[in-house]
């Protein structure tokens, strides 16, 4: 398993071995040594999430409000264009994005700190994304920045037409989140998932 670090504070890249044979492919996208090694503390899985989208699907911006969620994320079918953003305002990396493509021939993932945010777009029809989060799902605490925001700069392909939710449609913008007071601070329980303030 291969660890990089991002230019996101917190934020790693995660590429297994891939093992092929006349069967097919194994690989193990989640590996608590290497994890750990890298980000210094175990996963806290409390849920999974299964998303399947047709080519073009964006969905994001979005971000937890506190206490956070944090998330692991790998392509389990097709190929996506994942993008991790630092919407902490005391983060030494606020403002900053990676972009990584994601695709299960690599069995890549990306580990998303707490008071990250988080979009991506599906590249080819029947894109499967699998999270791991570490807090159930709660409507009330997601927020939503415009994936377009000129502000962000976001590196969405041009050639890919974007289909987005309503509610993404009409999302915030990070100025917006900002003055809201709405975007997250590095707290005790982010610093305890290895970022610090």
């Amino acid at each position: 398993m291969r660890a990089r670090q991002l230019r996101v504070a917190g934020g790693w890249e995660f590429t297994p071995t891939v093992h092929h044979d006349a069967r097919g492919v194994f690989a193990s996208p989640l590996q608590e040594e290497a994890f750990v090694a890298a980000v210094g503390h175990p996963f806290p899985v409390a849920q999974t999430n299964h998303i399947v989208s047709d080519r073009g699907v964006l969905r994001g911006v979005h971000f937890t409000a506190s206490p956070g969620q944090s998330k692991y994320v790998h392509c389990a079918a097709g190929r996506a264009l994942d993008v991790m953003i630092d919407v902490r305002t005391d983060s030494p990396t606020f403002g900053t994005w990676e972009a990584v493509e994601l695709d299960p021939r690599r069995c890549n993932a990306l580990y998303f700190p707490i008071g990250t945010a988080h979009a991506f777009m599906a590249l080819e029809p029947g894109t499967i994304m699998s999270y791991l989060v570490s807090t159930p799902y709660d409507a009330e605490l997601e927020l939503a920045i415009d994936p377009f925001d000129p502000e962000l700069a976001l590196p969405w392909p041009a050639d890919v037409p974007a289909l987005l939710s309503g509610r993404d449609e009409v999302a915030m913008s990070f100025a917006q989140a900002r003055a809201g007071g709405l975007l997250p601070r590095s707290g005790p329980r982010m610093v305890a998932e290895g970022v610090e303030p």
